[in-house]
């Protein structure tokens, strides 16, 4: 019997390798979540050098820097992270949440995306067992929690990632992994087109800009994955968790700043994840708390 045999037969082997496995792809999404937008501003730099006649001289000396070069450093002081310093979750514990080197502090952030990443791919073992619905949903959970994190911070949506994870939610419903491939279709145009109509209505009447485009690809994304009939679902229980975490994201982080906006695409993740995944099971449980 070879190791995936194993992993099929035996749910608790699978939890325990799913659980491993995702608590070091936690710490590999930390340095996603930090180079992609760095990455895309030096692109978008490079593009406007090269539009208006840039020092090409400057671009050959340019240091290269992707999502694996070059090694991670601290913000503060620049040392460069051994191996021994980068062990998830418990290397921040050893060094008490601060650098070796400077002792300048270690954002929380870090722990915590290694957590949420490894406990949420662990519910998704133990929901799905072995099979194409774990392969799969393992890959739109650990991009969702990008996506999420990276909107939180900069209030963008990266393309190179919203429309890959669309097109994939078509491909994996080929084979009917979440919903049929019609429902998933209908669900990727029904997707954009709601938000789309939301945002020129809105505009129209208040002459203001209340969402951005990435909004309306990662709502086509989600309903390429769960197909168009988790939409309604979507689009409600994210107005619902953006209108209470928005709150305290406008009061308590922001300290009462006027005008300040606030990322709409943490809470399409997060409510896109739980209708794809979870859905019925939360259906049954309000029906349980109204009857």
């Amino acid at each position: 019997m070879d190791i995936l045999d194993l992993l099929e037969a035996n749910t608790t082997l699978l939890l325990v390798v799913v659980g491993i496995f995702s608590l070091l792809i936690g710490s590999f999404l930390n340095a996603v979540i930090y180079r992609i937008p760095i990455m895309l501003e030096r692109s978008w730099k490079q593009d406007c050098q090269d539009m208006f006649g840039g020092s090409g001289e400057a671009k050959k000396n340019q240091q290269t820097f992707n999502i694996l070069t070059p090694r991670s450093q601290c913000p503060s002081c620049g040392h460069s992270i051994t191996a021994i310093e980068n062990i998830p979750i418990i290397s921040y514990l050893f060094l008490r949440g601060k650098c070796s080197s400077c002792h300048h502090g270690i954002s929380i952030e870090y722990p915590l995306v290694e957590i949420i990443t490894t406990v949420l791919s662990v519910m998704l073992a133990w929901k799905f067992g072995y099979g194409i619905q774990l392969a799969a949903g393992l890959i739109l959970l650990w991009t969702l929690i990008v996506l999420f994190m990276i909107d939180a911070k900069t209030m963008f949506l990266p393309d190179n990632l919203t429309y890959p994870l669309l097109w994939l939610g078509i491909i994996v419903n080929f084979n009917h992994a979440f919903t049929d491939l019609e429902s998933s279709v209908l669900g990727a145009i029904f997707g954009y087109l709601s938000l789309w109509s939301v945002y020129h209505l809105f505009k129209l009447i208040t002459g203001k800009e209340g969402m951005g485009y990435g909004d309306f690809k990662l709502l086509a994304a989600i309903g390429a994955w769960g197909g168009w009939q988790i939409l309604p679902f979507v689009i409600m229980s994210s107005a619902f968790l953006g209108a209470i975490f928005g709150s305290i994201w406008m009061y308590v982080i922001q300290k009462n700043k006027a005008g300040q906006p606030i990322p709409f695409g943490p809470w399409l993740a997060m409510a896109g994840f739980i209708a794809i995944v979870w859905q019925d099971d939360v259906m049954q449980l309000m029906q349980l708390g109204f009857s």
